[in-house]
């Protein structure tokens, strides 16, 4: 049986916007719930609770606190005398108002509007608990806390170790975050366990260089306060069980981010060929895979931030997925990033990602999860701070389409400069209002006829692109897993990306050119788009 809300305004409160986003997450928990209406006097509270017999009654007062006294006095005695102690009586106000309640000794629970929407549901589910054990210390369980609200994730690293530390502590504090992504220096991803490979000069070049198993257990320790965020780490692009390991054993990754074919000659972050990047980082996947701890294929947005079409990113996609399942991952996450390229619209940068969705759920099943991520292309990001704060708030929402389990947050000032701890607190807060607020109501992007058939064709073009690794492969025993057969794709250009001009590692040839907001196959000597089917068979007759 559902559990029974009712709320007002008393006094002479027209306040009612704080009343009314606090019933609508109470609806969206599986509570009945309704609004009595603004400025009641104590009488008509009373008569509508004695009718409505509710589980909850919440009182909104957002005025000056002194008249507040008075009604408090009036209410304390008359539920006193109908009887009506056993209802949980809540409040809601300003701060100064909400002092008053406390002192009335009335109420159940006081919301002074500081709280962050995790205490709310916190609240509504009955999971008020002591900090550190109310804040779940593995991904899954965090996820399923909070679902349908994403838990929120942001990366940090700062050119020392020291202040990558602090800054920790800080964000914990702030309890905006759940999860805090590590970003190493390159130093730190290519050489941790040979650092006498290590160029000196670019220590603290594009994340914190950690340079001892130390380094880590501080960080760890720093996290250990305010919501208890998880910690994870960026993956290394050498020695990647070593890498692996350390990372458990000092932070507890929260999940590893693996590519399926990157840091390799393909992206210049490694040596690696690409078919020993492919088998390595399927070893890393199985490895992580054997302990049980979800893993991240961060392998479609490489080659649509490389400006391959829509499809491509499509079948890249469903490609690591597919991957992930069959090297025994349980707890796959799925990476949705947006506003890649920038000049995508949003109806079509929508489509893409639910033509993603609809694909992997395919592997689905009782051994194999996915978990959707959703963040915005760094891209995307002006350089003015102002504009940047902006582009945040539009991509949060258009992402939230996805019903995402986690939402990563790109700080605003990161196309300028790395983001500290304020930065990443008021990025936080910027994302958190703007998904509180998509709990209102949204448009149902999947309805959209425009929406429906860009997905549809983009399905179809994706499964031509594996279809044509499958009989490249003809004769393998499994064409999609095989580092051989992927890396021949990537050789002939069954995945291709026009920045790939010149890598000897690549076919290198696509065109790719933007129309009506999403991104297809060119032609540039025929000046026109042409269709995955007749690209895919260029291909082939060339071979």
């Amino acid at each position: 049986m559902k559990r029974k809300i009712v709320a007002c305004t008393i006094g002479n409160c027209v306040h009612v916007a704080g009343v009314m986003n606090f019933l609508s997450i109470a609806e969206q928990e599986g509570y009945d719930t309704e609004f009595l209406g603004l400025t009641l006097s104590v009488d008509e509270l009373l008569k509508e609770v004695k009718i409505k017999k509710p589980d909850y009654v919440g009182v909104s007062f957002r005025l000056t606190p002194e008249p507040l006294n008075n009604i408090l006095k009036e209410l304390k005695e008359k539920i006193e005398k109908e009887g009506l102690r056993d209802i949980k009586w809540i409040f809601g106000g300003n701060e100064p108002a909400a002092l008053v309640a406390k002192e009335s000794g009335i109420f159940y629970k006081v919301f002074d509007g500081t709280e962050d929407l995790d205490e709310v549901i916190a609240f509504l589910r009955g999971n008020e608990k002591e900090e550190f054990e109310y804040y779940p210390g593995y991904l899954i369980s965090r996820i399923n806390s909070k679902y349908p609200y994403p838990i929120i994730r942001h990366h940090l690293g700062l050119p020392s170790v020291e202040d990558t530390v602090e800054a920790i502590k800080k964000i914990a504090e702030s309890k905006v975050l759940d999860v805090i992504s590590i970003a190493p220096d390159q130093n730190a991803q290519s050489f941790f366990f040979e650092p006498e490979k290590m160029d000196k000069r670019l220590d603290g070049a594009g994340g914190v260089p950690v340079r001892k198993k130390e380094d880590f257990i501080k960080m760890y320790e720093a996290a250990q306060r305010g919501n208890f965020p998880l910690l994870r780490c960026y993956s290394g692009t050498s020695n990647l069980i070593k890498f692996a390991e350390l990372l458990k054993e000092t932070i507890n990754n929260a999940w590893a981010a693996i590519p399926l074919c990157w840091y390799s000659e393909l992206d210049g972050r490694g040596p690696r060929s690409v078919r020993d990047a492919i088998y390595e980082n399927q070893q890393a996947m199985k490895w992580h895979g054997e302990r049980g701890i979800p893993v991240e294929v961060n392998e479609a947005h490489h080659w649509s931030l490389r400006d391959a079409h829509d499809a491509v990113g499509v079948a890249a996609f469903y490609l690591a997925a597919y991957n992930a399942k069959k090297a025994g991952v349980k707890d796959f996450i799925g990476q949705f990033m947006f506003n890649v390229p920038p000049t995508l619209s949003p109806k079509m940068d929508i489509a893409k990602m639910l033509a993603k969705i609809e694909l992997v759920r395919e592997l689905e099943d009782a051994n194999f999860r996915v978990y959707r991520q959703v963040r915005a292309g760094l891209a995307s990001f002006p350089s003015d701070l102002l504009m940047a704060k902006g582009q945040l708030a539009y991509s949060a929402y258009i992402s939230m389409a996805l019903k995402p389990h986690i939402y990563h947050v790109v700080g605003y000032c990161e196309a300028h400069h790395a983001a500290g701890a304020e930065e990443i607190i008021e990025s936080c807060k910027i994302a958190r209002q703007i998904i509180k607020n998509s709990f209102l109501g949204m448009p149902d992007f999947e309805k959209d006829k425009e929406v429906i058939d860009r997905k549809e064709r983009l399905k179809e073009d994706a499964m031509l692109i594996i279809d044509a690794i499958k009989e490249l492969g003809k004769g393998v025993e499994d064409p999609l897993s095989s580092p051989d057969c992927i890396a021949e794709a990537i050789k002939i250009g069954i995945l291709d990306a026009p920045h790939l001009k010149g890598n000897k590692a690549a076919k290198g040839t696509l065109a790719t050119k933007m129309y009506n907001g999403a991104l297809y196959p060119y032609d540039p000597v025929e000046k026109r788009i042409i269709s995955e089917k007749e690209r895919i068979e260029r291909l082939f007759c060339r071979i």
